[in-house]
């Protein structure tokens, strides 16, 4: 004689979260084959119509998978919620009661789908959220949609996903648009790219945070080193409170010394060669081998611009934007020298400035890519930029862009006006010569 052990599976319980349960009753139901009595009911015979013995064989089994069912609907909804059904003689009137009643009717169906579409339209990644929060998020979203009819297509999350991550992922998003057909491209793929790149990012933020405080601790005993009995804490108090006042020596900026100064840890770095000693507005541009052209979103950092031009620009997911203009934008150099970048596209859409390879070398100049280090050479000058490539693989060069002006003084006091054209003569003299 055999025995076997059967264990009985858990029935999930209503917990007023009707999609979820639903979605979880109906695989239950579907793992016992009850849910064709559930979802289509029993067909009931007219009781003048005489059926064969195997008709009403067939009869009775219905029924009693119908109470079968109806069994486990009680065992997974509260008394409370029963005592509000009115029909319950089959488990299909159970099912439709709690659908009805929970789910509502088609009209609020889609007012809730309405609402759940302008939820996913707004959704945006949130500062210091994750890759996998975010991700969470997004589709339960999509998975709300899908339950009310939405047949949304992965390349629309994918999509989505890419064109709403934080500032701080824009060259990761640039570099998989590049890399990936986005048609192609699955949620699945593009999150485990997203978590690597994630990984990166974290691991780059921990070495910058480890090198600023090696730095501060470095400069911290130059501060007390003539410090005596009774002096150990005037020092450095009084170095923090005068801090907003003291300027930097390195970009002339306000609130840090010179051994603070930003600059200095970006050339540790090793990001950037030519950097202006003043910074008035940073630009950040992509050194790029894909692109034919120097590209710009900024219409700011342009100096000379030829709004009359007009074009598109195709990237490589076979998305086209449009060129609004082309001109030139105008940069300071390490040793404070204007050089000018000519025949630069205006894309508005851009979100990361472009720096083309192949205009670089038709201009004369040498780019070479070794060991991680982009470095640009002129024939006459030397080496130009030496930029090294990012934990995305990128190669980021920050340069400072200025813009023209023209200052004018005007004088409307005639007595001044002949102060000065009489060499400074004293205006007692300007009075006697008047």
């Amino acid at each position: 004689m055999t025995s076997e052990n059967f264990v009985q599976s858990a029935i999930s319980c209503f917990d007023g979260h009707y999609n979820h349960w639903s979605m979880l009753m109906e695989n239950f139901l579907r793992s016992k084959e009850y849910w064709h009595i559930v979802e289509a009911g029993v067909a009931e015979q007219a009781t003048s119509t005489v059926l064969s013995d195997q008709q009403k064989a067939d009869l009775e089994g219905q029924r009693l998978k119908d109470l079968k069912a109806k069994n486990y609907l009680f065992q997974a909804i509260d008394r409370s919620i029963l005592e509000t059904i009115l029909c319950k003689d089959t488990s299909k009137q159970i099912w439709d009661s709690m659908k009805k009643k929970y789910q509502g009717s088609t009209r609020a169906k889609r007012q809730q789908h309405q609402a759940l579409r302008l939820e996913f339209e707004t959704l945006r990644m949130k500062s210091g959220e994750s890759v996998t929060d975010y991700f969470s998020r997004t589709m339960a979203i999509v998975n709300k949609m899908r339950i009310y009819g939405d047949k949304m297509e992965d390349v629309t999350i994918v999509e989505k996903i890419l064109r709403s991550m934080t500032p701080k992922f824009n060259f990761v998003v640039c570099s998989i648009e590049e890399s990936h057909d986005i048609d192609e491209l699955s949620i699945d793929e593009l999150q485990s790219s997203l978590l690597i790149h994630e990984h990166k990012l974290n691991q780059h933020e921990k070495e910058e945070q480890a090198l600023k405080a090696s730095i501060e601790n470095h400069s911290a005993p130059r501060d007390h080193r003539k410090r005596g009995r009774g002096h150990h804490s005037t020092t450095y108090r009084t170095r923090s409170a005068d801090k907003p006042n003291v300027e930097c020596y390195k970009c002339h900026r306000y609130g840090h010394y010179k051994s603070e100064c930003r600059t200095n840890l970006n050339r540790q770095h090793g990001e950037i060669s030519n950097l202006a000693e003043k910074e008035e507005e940073v630009s950040l541009l992509m050194v790029y081998t894909g692109c034919s052209n120097h590209m710009c979103g900024d219409k700011t950092a342009f100096s000379e611009l030829d709004e009359s031009v007009r074009n598109t620009v195709k990237f490589g997911d076979n998305s086209n934007v449009s060129v609004m203009g082309k001109g030139k934008v105008t940069i300071h150099t390490k040793d404070n020298i204007i050089q000018t970048i000519s025949n630069v596209l205006y894309v508005p859409d851009l979100k990361t400035n472009l720096l083309s390879a192949g205009q670089l070398q038709e201009k004369g100049y040498e780019i070479s890519i070794k060991d991680g280090i982009c470095r640009i050479q002129d024939k006459n000058l030397g080496l130009i930029a030496q930029v090294k490539m990012s934990a995305y693989r990128m190669f980021p060069l920050y340069l400072s862009h200025t813009t023209h002006s023209c200052l004018a003084a005007k004088l409307k006091d005639t007595a001044w006006l002949w102060h000065f054209r009489y060499g400074h003569l004293n205006f007692g003299c300007l009075k006697t010569l008047q």
